[in-house]
């Protein structure tokens, strides 16, 4: 399987809270896996044309004003899998960490794929809609959706609940990382002989999850903190996270959806388009 790394959508630009990395627009980090069997699979799918094209509209003034986001055709899910060569009709899935809009605001371009999510999730956002995260215009041509009980499945690198995907390999698996949304969960990839875990919304910035000294970003901390649905659950998760790494760091790698730096670092190993 091969991993492609790009950002569905840039935004405001960040400053690091480090000497060494540029500032950068925070991104809407997004993957692109090649299967053998299961097609093209999209893990996110950012900003959409119709996003774009009727940002107002379609992504409401007031988050418009806060993230500003560039607004590039180019950058939409639906484009970059065109840059790569690829038809986007050969995009057969698409695995959400949630139903944020700036997750799956790219959904209407692919409008016969199967989506992927956790039931929670889907019942949460169809109930809460329309609102200041979810957007039922992302979900207005009728999604193939496939939604995943949090109960069950197995143990993933010591997180519970792991379930493998309808339609798609044991490669990819949604693992439930609660506290952002109310069904939030990462996705986990198999990279060779490693795994990336692709951790949505559960952090903002890499240095929350540094061994060493931990911190947060001033900026994308006022974010996440207005937009946890349980604080207690997102700091667990965070910390799920942080021993994943102590004693799996060999085995997994893990990434999340806005900072910039942790893109760059993906596509600087090798694996990105």
């Amino acid at each position: 399987m091969r991993i492609h790394h790009f950002s569905t959508g840039s935004m405001l630009t960040i400053d690091p809270t480090y000497e060494g990395p540029e500032p950068a627009r925070a991104v809407c980090h997004t993957l692109l896996l090649e299967t053998d069997d299961s097609g093209l699979v999209l893990v996110e799918t950012g900003l959409g044309l119709g996003d774009v094209g009727d940002p107002d509209g379609s992504l409401g003034r007031e988050w418009v004003e806060f993230t500003r986001p560039v607004l590039d055709p180019e950058e939409t899910a639906v484009r970059r899998v065109a840059a790569l060569g690829h038809d986007p009709a050969d995009v057969r899935h698409i695995v959400l960490t949630h139903l944020d809009l700036d997750h799956a605001g790219g959904l209407p371009d692919f409008p016969h794929a199967a989506v992927h999510v956790m039931a929670e999730e889907l019942r949460t956002a169809r109930a809460e809609a329309p609102s200041r995260r979810y957007r039922p215009g992302h979900w207005a041509h009728g999604p193939r959706w496939t939604a995943y009980r949090s109960d069950g499945g197995e143990d993933w690198f010591g997180l519970p609940g792991a379930r493998e995907l309808d339609g798609l390999p044991p490669d990819v698996l949604l693992v439930p990382l609660g506290g952002h949304t109310a069904g939030h969960a990462g996705v986990a990839v198999r990279d060779g002989d490693r795994w990336l875990l692709h951790a949505g919304d559960a952090y903002y910035y890499h240095r929350e999850l540094d061994p060493d000294a931990p911190h947060g970003h001033p900026l994308m901390d006022l974010v996440q903190l207005d937009s946890q649905v349980d604080e207690e659950a997102r700091l667990s998760t965070r910390e799920a996270l942080r021993r994943l790494l102590r004693e799996h760091g060999d085995r997994v790698d893990v990434v999340c959806a806005h900072d910039p730096w942790d893109l760059r670092r993906r596509q600087r190993a090798g694996s990105a388009g």
